[in-house]
């Protein structure tokens, strides 16, 4: 292959990159029977218990200069398959549902990585206490739903220590970090 053939592939890459940029762009509405909030906590030191948040609401806009993400969770939702657990979740001991319906993410920075990677920053906010979060989240596809309209799909994976949120009760018994992962599936809006 000369030169000239090599740039001339290069130049037709960087042309299909960027369209597939320009197709992404815009924003987007968080599909909540598509989306998955998990989380893993360690219990008496020797397995995990799972569970999943079942409200999850947002938006997601992309553009060439970065993005926001703006994502909040109903803490009553929190479902282990376990209703007794459940509802001891949802007490003073542990979210406190009451006076802390909802844990929210809200993006202060994004960053695109690669073609498939971001690094989006921002404050976390759970219990009534605010911290920041840097996440490395990914691009886990593109397509169309059944109406033909554009959708994508994002996930990232991160820890957070439940203890730093106000949520200490029964540690060590149950484990203080807390693995979130976080899979979004989003309709694009405009």
């Amino acid at each position: 292959m000369n030169a000239k053939t090599s740039v001339l592939i290069l130049g037709l890459m960087a042309s299909v990159l960027a369209a597939g940029a320009e197709e992404l762009a815009g924003t987007y509405a968080v599909d909540a029977v598509h989306s998955t909030a998990m989380f893993r906590i360690k219990h008496l030191g020797v397995s995990f218990a799972r569970g999943r948040f079942n409200d999850i609401a947002g938006t997601i806009s992309l553009g060439p200069d970065g993005g926001k993400v703006a994502v909040t969770i109903k803490t009553a939702s929190v479902d282990t398959a376990n209703e007794a657990r459940d509802k001891h979740l949802r007490t003073a001991d542990f979210f406190s549902t009451d006076e802390f319906p909802e844990m929210s993410f809200v993006s202060t920075s994004f960053k695109k990585i690669d073609e498939d990677t971001f690094e989006v920053s921002g404050d976390f906010t759970l219990h009534g206490v605010t911290k920041p979060l840097t996440v490395t989240a990914e691009l886990t596809g593109t397509g169309k739903d059944n109406k033909q309209k554009p959708i994508a799909g994002f996930e990232t994976e991160f820890v957070i220590k439940r203890s730093e949120f106000d949520m200490g009760k029964m540690v060590p018994f149950i484990g203080d970090e807390v693995r979130v992962t976080l899979s979004i599936e989003a309709a694009k809006q405009s």
